[in-house]
């Protein structure tokens, strides 16, 4: 009993042994080095581009404080004018706040079936209709609207404006201050912050067909209702709801965002 009590403890120093050497021999794991650190790049995307992502554009829209119909069509990708038609406003500068608007055409129902007519077992002679004559108004030619001058709205560096879904726009580097100008001639039809990713923003309306936008400003110094010529001060550059001071600079025709350069004169 003894004798194996005594070869069992060398056995135990042994194993000890060898564990402390593996111990000592072992290397430290490498630690996973981390990925260079990137910021974040800056995207203009509306409320309904992420909602086209998700499959979930909403067809109506309930008017709220500082909203105007034009601003709800910019939002929203859609021409005024057939937002107004779809709701039947006949002024776009009226809405009402928690008014529900349409935001696509509304559908028409089909027309009610006509129950069949049991035919006659004799052929009857068919009375020809009276002739109406019918007097129609003179057709109005259709107006064409004005051509815009386009002018530069700010001075800088171009760059064109990110976008997650293509949306074409540019972006004007500059300083914090330096005057915006409005790019032609119209009537402002919005002057606020109500539009997520714009930050401060004014919208211009040129004509029936053509609007454009001014995003990021420090301040706007042109109200809503406001006549501006081309070349006029509309607002001061700045960066708010983005990450440096930039003029973010977008026409749209008929609702639908265009290349600004091709309508900007060259430089």
């Amino acid at each position: 009993m003894r004798i194996d009590t005594g070869i069992r403890l060398a056995l135990s120093v042994v194993v000890i042994l060898e564990l402390c050497g593996c111990a000592h021999n072992a290397q430290a794991p490498i630690s996973q080095k981390s990925a260079a650190r990137r910021d974040p790049v800056t995207i203009h995307r509306s409320d309904v581009e992420q909602l086209r992502q998700r499959g979930t554009v909403p067809t109506s829209y309930i008017v709220r404080r500082g909203d105007t119909l034009y601003s709800i069509a910019w939002k929203f990708g859609l021409d005024f004018r057939n937002v107004s038609k779809w709701n039947a406003v006949a002024n776009p500068n009226l809405i009402y706040i928690g008014q529900k608007l349409n935001l696509a055409a509304p559908i028409k129902s089909p027309p009610p079936k006509q129950p069949k007519r049991k035919q006659l077992k004799r052929k009857q002679a068919r009375a020809k209709p009276p002739v109406v004559k019918k007097t129609y108004p003179a057709v109005a030619k259709t107006v064409q609207p004005k051509a815009v001058a386009w002018s530069w709205p700010a001075a800088g560096k171009v760059q064109p404006a990110s976008s997650a879904l293509g949306t074409k726009g540019i972006e004007i580097l500059g300083s914090a201050g330096q005057p915006v100008k409005a790019a032609g001639g119209g009537i402002v039809v919005y002057s606020g912050s109500g539009l997520r990713g714009y930050g401060q923003l004014i919208i211009v309306k040129h004509n029936e067909q053509f609007l454009s936008a001014y995003a990021h400003n420090a301040r706007l110094v042109v109200s809503e209702g406001e006549a501006v010529k081309q070349g006029q001060k509309i607002a001061e550059m700045g960066n708010t709801d983005a990450k440096r001071v930039m003029l973010h600079f977008e026409i749209r025709r008929d609702g639908k965002a265009v290349e600004p350069l091709k309508f900007l004169p060259k430089r």
